[in-house]
Order: C-alpha cells, then structure tokens, then sequence
C-alpha cells in the first residue's frame, strides 16, 4: 500500500518513523512518501518533500507572522498528496496543520488517521466535532485519552500505547564524549530557536552561581548551526558541555535537570532523571495561552498522574531566582526518591511497550 506520512515537529518526527518500520514489516509491499525530518529519512531511505525545520512554528503570534509560509505548505500538501494518490493518509501529531488537511482529505474519499491525538482536552474542545468527522481512526498515546474521545462520541479513538516505551525499552546510550565519572546537571531548553531565545536565558544563570557543577546543555540538531543562540550563554564557562542532537544521551549521563515543557519531560521521566519543568513564550502567546488553556499542569508528567509531581516555572516563574531555588531542591535526596517513586506510578499508567505495532495494526485494520 501506499501511505503519506505528514508531521512538523521533532517528536512526530520519532514517533513517525518508528510507525514505518512497524509498517513496512506488517505490509511487504508498503510505500511512503512523507513530510518530517531526518529518523524518518532513515527509516523509508528517501529524503522528505518538506523537512521539519522548515515547519515547526509554535505559539500564536509566531504562527500569525508565518500565516503566509504555513498556507503556501497546506498548498503544497494538498497538490502532493492528490498527485501521489495515497491508499491513507497519515496525520502524526501537529493538529494545527494537520487537522486542517484531515477534513480536506476526508472531503476528498481518502482514509485518513491521526496518530498522537490532537490535546483537545487542554484547549480547543471544538476540534472533537472535527476529529470525529474528519478521521477513521484516532490513535492515542496517553491513557485517559481513549476514554475522554470515546465519552465525546470518537468511537473510533484508540489507545494504543505511548511510543516513548518502544524507543527506551530498546535505547543503548552512546557514551563517546561524555566523562564516565562524571554525572551532569542537564539543561534542556528545546528544539526550536524560539524557544531557546526564550528559555535559555533565564535557565543559564546557574551556570555561574553553581561554579562546581557540571552542566550539559542539550543542543537539537535542527539548530547545529545556530551557534549565535548559545554563545552568549555558554562562552568561556568551562563547566557547561554542548551534546547536539544526543537528548538521549545526555538524559542518560543526567542526575537532574531542568527540561523545557513538552514530550522531553516524559523522555526524563522515563529515563529516571528528577527534574523541574520550564517554559516561556512570548508575552502575547501566553497571555492568549492563559485565556484558553484549561488543564492544571503544563508537564504531561503531571497531567498523567494528575499530581504536582515536579515543579513547573512557566512565564514569569522562570526567572534567575526561582531556578536557583529549583536547582538546590533537585538536589534534596527527599526531593528526588519522591519524583522517583512517582515515575514508576507514571510508567504504570503508560502500560506495555509495543505502541507502534499496534498502531500498524490498527491503520491496516482499515483494509
């Protein structure tokens, strides 16, 4: 069969190319044609019609000065698709973007799925009414998912587990660069450089108050070139090592960290690393954010037990002070068995690995 694959972001980018190599094994004659970034190039062996980093726009005023770029993409999307004739068409998380070509799609006769269900249950309850026209099937991550979309009257949502499962339950860490007596306070400020622009400012002012730590400040290689967003923060401070591209591995070498809000909170908890949660926008996002958001905690680590298991410095929170105040508590033994002994309730909840087989399964099931 022929499937087109379309995600904007880093973690889609994962998610999505582990899901084509469960695919490939299930389906022999399977073809991909796809828009996403360099693991799911790895995966179907051909490059993308469009890569993630020219995609990831996060944030209402960013998506609003980028309407033009973002609209040209939909354009594209469509003619792409139409000409490549798909047998389904596969929507891996990104929602703005993607439920938007859900309903075209569907207008059109193709089957179509949403793999990493769009977080309605935050914000945007509206979008069920789409989600339940729109899709054939509703693949969920996270588990009181499948019930909120089933109590909406999406009978077609399905939980098939948390794909970050798979990935840890096989994840060997690369230890070159790294100082095997050495374990590392980890700064994780994200992927996008909107992001860093925001974040890593107030969070690098530990680098100085704590002389004698070592920090390791993970670098996304989508911003491998970006050296300008760091150097300010980073030059002459012999304490703090750049990992790019190697998240994982530098979880792996962390016994703590400050981890911007997002799926990298569950990667920390997965890996057993205590951390506090960070985020920052820009002053109109968030305060747009705060009109319509309405979930308790902005970290799915929280989300998910539904407990403030670690602690979140959002907006003005992050600043200098309240970063040092985080720092020293992650370094209180009562602190960290607490949040320990919450991640394994949290992988409890997330259930057994094998998440991308069972989505494989249940997109063929269409057939």
């Amino acid at each position: 069969m022929r499937y087109y694959i379309l995600t904007g972001e880093a973690s889609g980018d994962q998610h999505a190319s582990h899901l084509i190599r469960a695919l490939s094994k299930k389906d022999d004659r399977a073809e991909f044609r796809f828009w996403g970034g360099d693991l799911m190039s790895a995966a179907v062996g051909e490059k993308p019609v469009k890569h993630i980093r020219e995609l990831a726009f996060m944030g209402f005023w960013e998506v609003a000065v980028n309407l033009k770029t973002i609209l040209k993409n939909f354009k594209l999307a469509k003619k792409d698709i139409l000409e490549y004739r798909p047998d389904v068409l596969i929507l891996v998380d990104y929602p703005g973007f993607n439920l938007r070509m859900a309903e075209w799609a569907k207008k059109r006769g193709l089957k179509t799925v949403f793999y990493i269900a769009p977080q309605v249950w935050a914000w945007k309850e509206n979008r069920v009414k789409k989600i339940k026209k729109y899709t054939d099937k509703l693949l969920t991550i996270l588990p009181f998912e499948e019930p909120y979309f089933k109590d909406k009257g999406v009978e077609q949502a399905v939980f098939v587990g948390n794909p970050l499962l798979d990935h840890f339950d096989r994840f060997q860490p690369n230890n070159d660069g790294f100082d095997q007596g050495t374990k590392y306070f980890g700064i994780f400020p994200g992927s996008r450089k909107q992001e860093v622009k925001q974040i890593l400012p107030p969070i690098s002012s530990v680098f100085d108050k704590f002389p004698n730590t070592e920090f390791g400040l993970s670098k996304s290689s989508q911003l491998a070139e970006e050296d300008a967003l760091y150097a300010p923060y980073v030059e002459n401070k012999k304490n703090v090592h750049i990992y790019t591209g190697r998240q994982y591995d530098l979880l792996s070498h962390c016994y703590a960290g400050l981890v911007k809000s997002g799926t990298s909170t569950l990667e920390a908890a997965l890996l057993g690393v205590p951390q506090a949660v960070v985020y920052k926008t820009s002053p109109l996002s968030y305060h747009i954010a705060r009109q319509v958001v309405k979930v308790k905690y902005i970290s799915l680590v929280n989300l998910i037990l539904d407990e403030p298991l670690i602690e979140e410095y959002i907006q003005s929170d992050l600043n200098p002070k309240r970063v040092a105040d985080s720092f020293k508590k992650l370094h209180d033994e009562g602190v960290r068995s607490k949040i320990l002994d919450g991640y394994e309730r949290l992988r409890n909840k997330l259930g057994r690995s094998g998440c991308s087989e069972r989505a494989a399964a249940e997109i063929l099931s269409l057939f």
